[in-house]
């Protein structure tokens, strides 16, 4: 008769869109006698669903994916089940995203060049009702934690900048004039403490105030 998994083992639901890195944290967790790997997604509905069929103790997410993001379904998963226990897997270590994240209601939060370090106790972790922030993150989020957040249309022409708009394209974009534009980038460029729009640009994306 086959035995079913033991009570005791941390179930987790994996969800990213790069195959390799499913299979490659479903091969870590295979080695690991007090968890078992329950279901993979590659989106964020995909995740909502895998989670509402499994139950899973601890579910990694990415953030980057297309459909819904790893964010909307950390919201998601959420509102339906208050007591999930997150954790995002991401390759960007900005703050802002960081915080976004957290205040969805992930408990976790780990960058993707440390798992072969840190997957494991970060799973334990979580699963024992404690959060995970990786030091790096941690600073981050403690160095800016003053600093005055872009507001949205701020960050609606910043996303237009990335996208190479000149101002006056942005402009007639947004049905603004160019000299509110242009008071906008001020803003941007003070907040953010750089010089010009290819540093603003450059410093929102490390951040994750904008994805480019």
């Amino acid at each position: 008769m086959a035995i079913g998994p033991s009570s005791q083992e941390i179930r987790v639901l994996v969800v990213d869109d790069h195959p390799m890195l499913r299979e490659g944290v479903a091969a870590v967790l295979a080695l690991q006698p007090d968890m078992v790997l329950i279901g993979e997604a590659e989106n964020g509905a995909e995740a909502v669903a895998r989670h509402r069929e499994l139950r899973p103790d601890v579910t990694l997410m990415d953030l980057q994916m297309p459909g819904m993001s790893g964010l909307e379904a950390i919201e998601a998963i959420r509102a339906e089940f208050p007591a999930a226990r997150i954790v995002v897997l991401t390759t960007y270590a900005g703050d802002v995203q960081a915080l976004r994240a957290l205040k969805a209601g992930a408990t976790g939060y780990l960058l993707k060049s440390t798992l072969r370090r840190e997957l494991l106790d970060t799973i334990r972790n979580v699963h024992a009702g404690r959060r995970h922030l990786h030091p790096e993150i941690a600073h981050e989020i403690a160095v800016h934690a003053i600093d005055e957040a872009l507001s949205e249309r701020e960050i609606h022409v910043l996303r237009l900048v990335a996208a190479g708009r000149a101002n006056k394209q942005i402009a007639w974009d947004l049905s603004l004039s160019e000299d509110t534009v242009k008071a906008h980038l001020k803003s941007i460029f003070a907040k953010l403490d750089v010089a010009d729009r290819t540093h603003a640009v450059t410093v929102a994306a490390r951040r994750g105030v904008i994805e480019i």
